[in-house]
């Protein structure tokens, strides 16, 4: 599934991440913290604006990829309005998380780290959410749900329809 990136709707973006790029061109770490404020701006790091930071810093556009897609705060597609965590930490997986998971990719129609077409609902893992006594756990938009089955999904997420 692609998304097409929208320069005409995101000008002010662009303009403020150029800003940035000034003030912080040259700098040590500069790369990271660009890409943190692309990823803070626009949601997710785009290749159009991957492309546009690679020109900006004059850094090749393959070490920018590889560090998008090394550390795992950086996404290069955009999340949905409703992100949904599921917590695979040990207590979680025991007791059934991923059947949550089949669960949730059968009714969203997605696999795990990615995004519904329209954008309503992305499904990402994560090993712990701090809430272990509550195993297993979800949580939508950071909004915690323990102690679930794959029955109470469907209904989790029709709230957020």
């Amino acid at each position: 599934m692609e998304f097409k990136f929208n320069w005409e709707g995101n000008k002010d973006k662009i303009n403020q991440l150029k800003d940035f790029i000034e003030v912080n061109k040259g700098k040590k770490g500069a790369l990271m913290m660009v890409l943190h404020k692309a990823q803070d701006l626009f949601g997710y790091l785009p290749i159009e604006i991957q492309q546009m930071i690679s020109e900006e810093l004059k850094v090749p556009l393959s070490e920018i990829y590889g560090v998008a897609t090394f550390y795992s705060q950086f996404t290069l597609i955009p999340k949905g309005e409703n992100v949904i965590n599921v917590c695979l930490g040990t207590a979680c997986y025991v007791k059934g998380a991923q059947q949550i998971i089949d669960k949730l990719e059968e009714l969203l129609k997605i696999k795990s780290g990615q995004t519904t077409p329209d954008r309503k609902f992305s499904i990402d893992t994560t090993r712990c959410i701090g809430a272990c006594g509550l195993a297993p756990v979800i949580a939508i938009n950071g909004e915690v749900y323990g102690n679930i089955t794959a029955d109470d999904v469907e209904g989790i997420i029709e709230k957020y329809k």
